[in-house]
């Protein structure tokens, strides 16, 4: 009888299961898991692109916060590479995807909260299928994960605030406060997203009374607060962070820029989906603050989707710094879907169709990084086009100058023109020998590895689609003589993938060398 009864619990028990996994809470829970495993398997197949490679090696020391954006990310990065003594980009990446599996139980419980479980769960769906939202910003190194994650964390607690009194208040407006600060410590752009929660405090009529209370004012404090090492950091270093991103904005005048931006944003999302989730916006906003749900999101959405479109007129805003205005829109698409589903065809082809292009795509990525096929049908590819070699890690370059002997000279140091080519060379060299910027925007590299420290070295200049004549013009000033030497080759699955010219560039001048500064070629 104990037996069989033992059975009958064991039934019940995976009939319960199977029931959960049918309930909108199960199927997030089965989605996370799913997508988790899928990330892991995409981030294993590809290596770190310009962006992750920079943002590892110029983080190897470790700041309170770094030239080009707020510490969280960075911290992440050093954290795991310590943690585990790798800088593989599987390793790397690791933390980025665990935190997005919180970033989609937030999506859930955010709409949940807002809508319905049912909306949550097809929010949830639509937030893993957005290629600038679930692929790139979930699986990469790069600050948008820690960023939606903090943002969402930030809505998830004033939904409550807003609802609350007593003490429950103090403490949600209390976290709201934490996650804000956290949102800014991940990406300095949280600052158009918070404003919108200002924005809807001053416009909604049940929740301005929240503005002659200090609970608002404490979650400030506390925002404040949790991002003042950053603060503390740009006093140090002459806000070098603030005054590069605010002149990001400035720039001739591009008329056509907000259409560039605005399409872009379009491909970065999936036009099918950015469609939707601007016509979810516009409804929100022709009914305004009567539709209380509503009207928070699109508060929250507007200011980085209209600010960063705008802006195209008189810069150059990549196209994902919008990302977390339509991250806000999509709690109104998943209830629209979950009204929608069941009666209607087109939404049910419109999931399937989304699901299976957004796998194929990620698959098609995934094998051409690993296996470089697209090199094989076209044989005649020219030296240096290969589509992926940005997210191919250049390990073949450290192998290649061990080879030769180049990275044994003492005192030798690796000299590079542009941030991003910095960081690609530097990771590939894994800290072996020290990599310097000499070109006029080395970013974090300008901070942590001054050329000026190492004056007087002999420097190995790697310099991508440069000629000697062109070296020569700009950084003959620098160094006593350049010469060249053979180039190195960089391999992608076995095969040549593009050739790097390098040069010796003999005692490296310090900038203020005046030597250096009566050559008008020089162009330190």
């Amino acid at each position: 009888m104990r037996n069989i009864s033992a059975v009958d619990s064991g039934f019940r028990g995976r009939a319960d299961a199977v029931a959960w996994l049918k309930t909108p809470s199960g199927a997030v829970a089965a989605l996370i898991v799913a997508t988790l495993l899928a990330r892991l398997l995409f981030a294993a197949s590809l290596g770190l692109g310009i962006d992750e490679s920079y943002m590892v090696a110029a983080g190897r020391k470790l700041q309170l916060s770094y030239f080009d954006h707020s510490p969280i990310a960075w911290w992440m990065t050093w954290g795991i590479a310590h943690l585990t003594g790798s800088e593989n980009a599987f390793v790397v990446r690791l933390p980025f995807i665990a935190l997005f599996a919180l970033t989609t139980s937030l999506m859930y419980r955010v709409t949940a909260a807002l809508f319905d479980p049912e909306a949550g769960l097809w929010a949830a769906v639509v937030l893993n299928m957005a290629p600038a939202l679930g692929i790139t910003a979930g699986t990469w190194v790069l600050p948008d994960g820690p960023l939606f994650a903090a943002l969402l964390g930030a809505l998830f607690c004033l939904i409550p605030a807003l609802r609350s009194e007593g003490r429950a208040a103090w403490r949600w407006w209390s976290a709201t406060g934490a996650c804000a600060g956290l949102a800014l410590c991940s990406k300095y752009s949280a600052l158009l997203t918070l404003g919108g929660a200002v924005a809807f405090l001053t416009t909604e009529p049940q929740s301005r009374r929240w503005l002659v209370r200090p609970h608002p004012y404490l979650a400030g404090l506390i925002s404040f607060v949790v991002f003042l090492p950053v603060l503390i950091w740009n006093a140090g270093h002459g806000w070098v962070s603030f005054l590069f991103q605010g002149e990001r904005a400035g720039g001739s005048l591009h008329p056509f820029g907000p259409i560039t931006a605005i399409a872009g944003q379009a491909v970065f999302l999936l036009p099918w989906i950015w469609a939707p989730l601007l016509w979810c916006g516009l409804v929100a906003l022709w009914h305004g603050p009567s539709d209380r749900e509503r009207w928070l999101l699109v508060c929250l959405a507007a200011p980085p989707i209209l600010l960063f479109t705008v802006a195209a007129l008189w810069g150059t805003p990549l196209f994902h710094w919008a990302a977390p205005g339509y991250l806000m829109l999509l709690p109104m698409l998943g209830e629209a879907i979950a009204r929608r589903r069941q009666t209607s065809r087109l939404v049910r082809i419109w999931l399937g169709a989304t699901a299976t292009f957004v796998m194929l795509g990620v698959a098609f990525v995934a094998s051409e990084a690993r296996y470089n096929w697209l090199s094989g049908l076209a044989a005649d590819l020219p030296l240096g086009r290969d589509p992926t070699l940005d997210i191919v890690d250049w390990t073949s370059l450290r192998t290649e100058l061990e080879k030769r002997g180049l990275l044994d000279p003492p005192g030798l140091v690796v000299a590079t023109l542009k941030w991003h080519e910095a960081g690609k060379i530097d990771y590939a060299l894994g800290g072996l020998v020290p990599v310097i910027c000499l070109g006029s925007d080395p970013r974090q590299y300008g901070l942590t590895a001054d050329p000026d420290h190492y004056s007087g070295a002999d420097a190995l200049i790697v310099a991508p689609r440069r000629s000697l004549a062109q070296i020569e013009s700009q950084f003959r000033g620098r160094f006593d003589s350049i010469e060249p030497i053979a180039p190195a080759t960089i391999m992608h699955a076995g095969r040549a993938a593009m050739e790097l010219p390098l040069f010796i560039g003999h005692r490296l001048h310090k900038s203020a060398d005046p030597e250096a500064a009566r050559d008008p070629r020089s162009s330190p």
